[in-house]
Order: C-alpha cells, then sequence, then structure tokens
C-alpha cells in the first residue's frame, strides 16, 4: 500500500487541480470577454454555422494582448483582442480570422478543448509521481527527468491535436464556401505575427511547423477533391 501512495496522492491532486482549474479559466473568461460584434467576421461565422446545421456560432473577445484563439472546456470560443486589432490594422482579414474560428470548433467538436484540460491536471499529477519515484534513485534529478518526459509526450499529443483541428477547419471551411485559402496565408504569417521563434526543435514544439501544417492542408484538399497536390 506504501507503494502505491505517490501514485493515489497524484491521481487525488490531479481530480482536485483539473476542478479548480475549469473554474478559475471560465471565471476569467466570463470577467475578460464580451461577444464579437464585427459584421464582416460575423457573416462568415453564419456561413460555417449554416455549413454545420447551427442556427448561429457564437464568438467572444479575450481582453488580451497576444495573438491567439481558444476554445474553452466548456465549448465556448474566444479570439484574443490582439488578434482582432491585427483585423482592424489590416495584418489578418476576414477570412484568415475565420479560419482560426473554424480550427478553434475542430478543438470543440473534437474534444480537445475538455481533454486538454484534463490532460494538464493528468500532465502535473504524472509528474509528481515520477519525480518521487525517480527521486529515490536519483536525487536531486527526479524532477529534471520528470518534467523532460511529460513536456515531450504532452508536446507530441498536442501537435497531433493541432493537426486535427486543421484538417477539421479545411472541410468546414471548404463546405461554407470559403475556403482555405486565408487557413494558409494566415500560417504564412503566423510566426511574425506571434514572435514565436522558428529554430525550436520541432519535438518540443506544442504546435507544428507552419510549413507542416499548410502541407497538411494541401493533402488534405488533395484527397478531398480528388486532385494532385500543388
Amino acid at each position: 500500500m506504501l507503494k502505491l501512495t505517490p501514485i493515489l496522492l497524484a491521481l487525488a491532486y490531479a481530480v482536485g487541480l483539473y476542478w479548480f482549474s475549469a473554474w478559475r479559466t471560465g471565471r476569467e473568461l466570463d470577467a475578460n470577454s464580451t461577444e464579437l460584434a464585427d459584421a464582416r467576421l460575423r457573416r462568415l461565422t453564419e456561413r460555417m454555422a449554416r455549413a454545420l446545421g447551427l442556427e448561429r456560432i457564437r464568438v467572444h473577445v479575450y481582453e488580451i494582448a497576444p495573438v491567439n484563439g481558444l476554445a474553452a472546456p466548456d465549448g465556448r470560443i474566444f479570439i484574443t483582442r490582439g488578434f482582432l486589432d491585427r483585423y482592424h490594422r489590416g495584418e489578418v482579414t476576414a477570412e484568415e480570422l475565420a479560419s482560426v474560428i473554424a480550427h478553434e470548433l475542430g478543438h470543440v467538436a473534437l474534444g480537445h478543448s475538455r481533454r486538454r484540460m484534463i490532460d494538464f491536471s493528468g500532465q502535473n499529477a504524472v509528474r509528481v509521481a515520477m519525480a518521487t519515484i525517480f527521486n529515490r534513485f536519483l536525487p536531486g534529478l527526479g524532477v529534471v527527468i520528470a518534467n523532460g518526459l511529460v513536456t515531450l509526450l504532452a508536446a507530441r499529443m498536442s501537435r497531433g491535436d493541432e493537426y486535427e483541428a486543421d484538417a477539421y477547419a479545411s472541410a468546414l471551411l471548404i463546405k461554407a464556401g470559403i475556403g482555405t485559402e486565408g487557413q494558409k496565408t494566415l500560417f504564412r504569417k503566423l510566426e511574425k505575427l506571434t514572435g514565436m521563434a522558428g529554430g525550436m526543435p520541432v519535438w518540443l514544439m506544442s504546435h507544428p511547423r507552419s510549413d507542416d501544417r499548410i502541407r497538411a492542408i494541401e493533402a488534405n484538399e488533395a484527397r478531398w477533391l480528388g486532385q494532385a497536390p500543388g
């Protein structure tokens, strides 16, 4: 029983952290967001809603400066004020921002947003358990080894989710008559918009490289439309 204690404690920690994180995230988003009111973007979301057989797609603006989109565990879709400001300045087109919304819808539809919250809690629990076990054999190094292993695993899983959400977004944008050009052009400018460095090894990145994502989109289109990739 004593040998199982670190694992049981880690599981209890994960459950508690999940509920606390979900509550804190929801409270933060409620306090710092408003519903998107841009007319052109609303017309594009209405086209996507019709393609999905929905009455409407609600999109909220999260009042923070970084350029990002997110899907909350409760299924709500957000784009940041920083992203919307780039759109208003003409640095991002309406179709490019619509592709972000479609991508976040993919995370919701595929269960990624809720699972990621669970994964985050589980990853921290695994870190605690692994660090406890490794420290018995390698005192002082257990935390370092546990963090490294969990980070690599989490990055790999996250990249898989991004490719799946990209594919969902592509299919939705095509069905809605918007097309994927905005999705691809956004990826070409994404590193500049977000300030992300391009030199990080792909196996340490939580998101795939933009060039790889564009190639995957084009491969999907070729397969769906029966054409040779360009």
